[in-house]
């Protein structure tokens, strides 16, 4: 492999960061200073902002012709958030989960990581179903507004850092977000280059390279803003930073690449009946460990790690024809995922039955 191609795609992948960094940070000023309330700010802004990666990266991927790379950031960066982004932070100090979390905004991901589920059966994600997707965007984001009007008015917002800072002249932060966008399209023209190189040279599918590398390169942005929430004590932030962005990642991303792509996203088959599945299994399973104590606990973190290693494992062995294949499916199909499955349904049933006792599992 090319030592330059190496180099290309870490620079791709800084000026990526550098970019969302800016765009993140010029936006999040302008929505403060026309009145937004801090919560629409980062459930819409900075959601959308550290999602901004993975659109540069899937709409530059699908226009040059790499459908399986565009698709695999989508739903590898599902899956990075989830069990690699979540389970770091919940490894550091147990997440506390807002209720709004659990009954709103899970229950949305979980809905659009199916409608995807659905969409792709026929082999492809189409143009119609890119509008479908952007609506369903467009619905979700004023339900936010509509609600945190409501929640204004019935208590005053306490102040924020960023809102006690000394304002931004408008041009300045219009000067970032402008800044931002350019780099964020610079960086995904280098990476998606260099992903597509490093795939031929290694014997790797497009689809590997994209559920893996890219998607942990793009959801740097939701794990270093996840982790600096949580060691500043803001646990909520980290929890629904990584939601928010899910969300984002499926109606915003996936709709907006579908759109512009001349005929739609294709979607293999090792996607549709594996890959995709799996960001289905990764949202809902949300929902029983978010429901326990509304915390994600430390050894809940962990079980997360565990599994995007065994997720992680499973696409390399399986690309490359590794001999321990089968026995791994074995191991997993028929206990570690089944045992999983009683342990999550008793730790549920015990918060369900003892609500007071729940917020104390695990928080040593």
């Amino acid at each position: 492999m090319n030592a330059s191609v190496v180099f290309w795609l870490l620079l791709g992948l800084v000026t990526l960061i550098g970019g969302a960094e800016l765009l993140v940070r010029g936006a999040s000023r302008i929505a403060l200073a026309t009145g937004m309330s801090s919560l629409v700010v980062g459930l819409t802004v900075v959601a959308l902002g550290t999602s901004s990666p993975e659109l540069a990266i899937s709409v530059g991927a699908a226009l040059k012709g790499s459908p399986d790379i565009a698709l695999g950031n989508v739903v590898g960066s599902n899956i990075v958030n989830v069990l690699l982004v979540l389970g770091l932070s919940a490894l550091i100090v147990p997440l506390v989960v807002a209720r709004q979390l659990i009954w709103l905004d899970v229950p949305v991901l979980v809905a659009a990581s199916a409608i995807t589920w659905f969409m792709a059966t026929d082999g492809g994600i189409s143009r119609g179903n890119g509008i479908v997707l952007l609506a369903a965007s467009i619905g979700y984001t004023l339900m936010l507004v509509l609600m945190s009007r409501r929640e204004a008015r019935n208590a005053p917002e306490p102040a924020t850092e960023a809102a006690a800072a000394p304002a931004q002249p408008l041009w300045k932060n219009l000067l970032l977000l402008v800044a931002g966008l350019a780099l964020l399209v610079l960086g995904a023209r280098w990476l998606v280059d260099s992903a597509v190189d490093i795939a031929a040279s290694l014997g790797v599918s497009e689809l590997v390279i994209g559920l893996t590398v890219i998607a942990i390169g793009t959801s740097l942005p939701e794990i270093a803003t996840s982790i600096l929430a949580t060691l500043r004590g803001e646990r909520d932030i980290a929890a629904g930073n990584v939601i928010g962005s899910g969300i984002y990642n499926l109606l915003v991303v996936l709709g907006a690449t579908a759109l512009v792509a001349p005929d739609g996203i294709p979607v293999s088959r090792s996607a549709l009946h594996f890959d995709i599945p799996v960001m289905v299994a990764t949202a809902v399973a949300c929902l029983p460990i978010f429901f326990s104590g509304h915390l994600i606990a430390r050894w809940e973190g962990a079980l997360f790690l565990g599994y995007y290693a065994a997720y992680t494992a499973y696409l390399l062995m399986d690309n490359t024809g590794h001999a321990a294949l089968d026995e791994f499916n074995h191991v997993m199909l028929w206990f570690v995922i089944p045992l999983t499955v009683v342990t999550l349904a008793v730790v549920v049933s015990r918060a369900w039955r003892n609500p007071h006792n729940a917020r104390i599992l695990d928080e040593s």
